[in-house]
């Protein structure tokens, strides 16, 4: 990412990234899968709590991640082939598609607050994607006015995700199980892809590979 010129399309990439990094879709199906034995005002607690968790971890992350990189010795092209790989594994599951019914087996109780943490604050909603962009763009801002687009974007998104997640019962109505199964697969496939161009791009980075400039 190039800080130098913010214009629209800086913004609108960035947008994008952080909404498949850290918006609502990658979390949305495992939401409604591990918080369907709660009631609807422990369902938007969960949600606010997971939302409040992602977002300031991604703060937290753009904050340090410069620091992190030099003081562990890492560039941001092995941020982006970790991120691949990861973000690869959670892809591959969705594209697979349910294998189990996931409301059938007979669980211990969980912790509403532990299950807004883990999984569902990190790794899906703050996900690989989002966790990379965020790292890799703290090292490379390069003024006052690039850390407040990246801080805004971030903001923004967590506030369409509180919005969503705090209302998830009506939604959830509206949702038709064959339409989200196909969607999820489709975006399965999708971050597939997304997830093998962060692991070239990052190769590339790096040196070990010459990416082919796409026509």
């Amino acid at each position: 990412m190039d800080f130098t010129v913010i214009d629209v399309a800086l913004v609108g990439k960035l947008l994008l990234l952080l909404l498949i990094g850290l918006g609502p879709k990658i979390a949305l199906v495992p939401f409604l899968e591990k918080t369907h034995a709660f009631d609807t005002e422990t369902k938007v607690r969960i949600g606010r709590k997971m939302v409040l968790i992602a977002v300031v971890t991604a703060l937290i992350l753009f904050a340090t991640g410069a620091l992190l990189m030099r003081l562990l010795h890492i560039t941001g092209g092995a941020v982006a082939v970790a991120g691949g790989i990861i973000l690869a594994l959670i892809a591959i599951k969705m594209a697979s598609g349910p294998t189990e019914k996931p409301h059938d087996d007979i669980a211990a109780p969980v912790d509403p607050d532990k299950l807004a943490v883990f999984p569902l604050a990190v790794p899906y909603l703050l996900n690989p994607v989002g966790i990379t962009v965020i790292i890799i763009a703290s090292g490379e801002v390069v003024s006052i006015a690039s850390a407040i687009l990246v801080t805004a974007l971030i903001l923004i998104v967590g506030a369409f995700d509180y919005l969503v997640f705090t209302n998830i019962d009506k939604l959830a109505k509206r949702m038709k199980p064959v339409t989200m199964i196909v969607s999820e697969v489709v975006f399965g496939i999708l971050l597939t892809a997304v997830a093998v161009q962060l692991i070239v791009a990052g190769l590339g980075n790096l040196g070990i590979i010459t990416p082919t400039a796409a026509h």
